[in-house]
């Protein structure tokens, strides 16, 4: 007849005499605290640090934006704009030409990216009226053609804005083959435009940006009715999914249709590696960190051998001593988990409300670092935890459930 486990465990555990055992137990909860209050703590600065970058994306970048499979550039048509417009839930649609120009503003220059976009552009509401730091959000007037140009473009080439003195130079290398000759004109195209506005967004479009009409692209790019990229703003409360799906079904294999986090494909796949190796680094260390649990079993069977033994002989089964030792490692797991998981808790809060740890920068987006907890983290480190108790506690229990019965009784 098997003994009850609840009893069987009582024998064992509450008998402890040896001093040594319970520091090691309580060093084991020590160290499994730290590693998983560790563990949610950079994962939740790594999603912190991914809404940050998809807030800053987000709020340049268009909701849809269509690009050729092949190729930089393609045929807009008629048909083709009312092809993306009878989509529902496509509410703007923006004809972009975009590529890598010199710009030059009296004697300082530099490589920008100039953006030509149709005058619905401003109809997206992409760049509020509070991110404009000088000048005016305008394209034309008139014939006027205008440019906005980043706050860190304004900063290195010192732009005077609404100066028609003084235009902003607008450089393109044409791509010509050697029948150029000697004529270097041949080898780029120019045009002059008034500087109307300066926007702030976030660093990366600040310093690399300035958005320019569209037929002004036109006749500097040379590009006629091809564009770059179409981009879509949807309806209110639209499912953005859905009308993706819509697009590329009426669009065809020709064009990719993106998404906000498509746009940035790369980024976040990198984003998402870092986050697993270092997920992966500190379930190495939380795994260092159990093996005080190991040596705690140990010398727990150790010590308690002849109360193994007594207990067999009274009808303990192996499997139920076994049992034992293994709820015993899982419990000091448990106790170190949830200190863990209350350490990270405690911190998430402590950020939030004081960003005590800054990001070391003055020119910073934000002063503290971003940090946001996610409950798929903490299911996933109750879980590495489990696992690796588990799989340290398993050789001392097995030991334990060898030891004979004692033969007296």
């Amino acid at each position: 007849m098997n003994l009850p486990f609840f009893i069987a465990r009582r024998y064992l555990v509450s008998k402890r005499k040896a001093n040594f055992i319970n520091i090691i137990s309580i060093l084991s909860i020590v160290g499994i605290a730290f590693s998983t209050g560790a563990l949610i703590i950079v994962l939740s600065i790594f999603n912190g640090l991914e809404d940050l970058l998809r807030s800053l994306n987000n709020s340049f970048d268009p909701e849809i934006r269509i690009e050729a499979a092949q190729g930089k550039t393609f045929e807009v048509s008629p048909e083709l704009l009312e092809k993306v417009k009878s989509v529902a839930g496509v509410e703007v649609v923006t004809e972009v030409i975009q590529d890598y120009a010199y710009l030059r503003y009296r004697d300082a220059n530099q490589v920008v990216i100039v953006k030509g976009v149709s005058e619905n552009f401003l109809n997206q509401e992409r760049i509020p009226d509070e991110n404009i730091v000088e000048g005016e959000l305008k394209l034309t007037e008139g014939p006027l053609n205008y440019a906005i140009v980043g706050q860190g473009i304004r900063y290195s080439l010192s732009i005077a804005v609404n100066d028609p003195l003084y235009p902003l130079q607008v450089y393109y290398i044409k791509n010509v083959s050697g029948a150029a000759g000697l004529d270097p004109s041949r080898l780029y195209s120019r045009k002059n435009i008034i500087p109307g506005g300066v926007f702030s967004i976030v660093q990366n479009f600040d310093e690399n940006y300035v958005i320019v009409p569209l037929r002004f692209t036109q006749e500097l790019f040379e590009f006629g009715n091809k564009r770059t990229s179409l981009e879509v703003k949807t309806s209110p409360r639209a499912d953005i999914a859905l009308i993706e799906r819509n697009l590329q079904a009426v669009l065809g294999d020709a064009f990719n249709v993106l998404n906000h986090e498509e746009q940035h494909q790369d980024l976040y796949k990198l984003l998402k590696m870092e986050k697993l190796f270092t997920f992966l680094a500190l379930s190495l260390l939380l795994l260092i960190g159990s093996i005080n649990i190991f040596f705690s079993l140990m010398m727990l069977v150790l010590d308690k051998k002849k109360d193994i033994a007594i207990l067999k002989s009274m009808g303990a089964s192996e499997t139920q001593v076994r049992s034992i030792f293994l709820a015993e490692g899982i419990l000091i797991a448990f106790i170190g988990a949830v200190i863990g998981l209350g350490i990270g808790i405690l911190f998430y809060v402590l950020q939030q409300e004081y960003g005590i740890i800054s990001m070391g920068m003055e020119t910073s987006i934000t002063q503290g670092y971003p940090i946001k907890i996610q409950g798929i983290d903490f299911v996933v480190t109750l879980l590495v935890v489990a696992f690796i108790t588990m799989l340290i506690s398993l050789h001392p229990a097995r030991i334990a459930g060898r030891i004979a019965a004692s033969p007296n009784l």
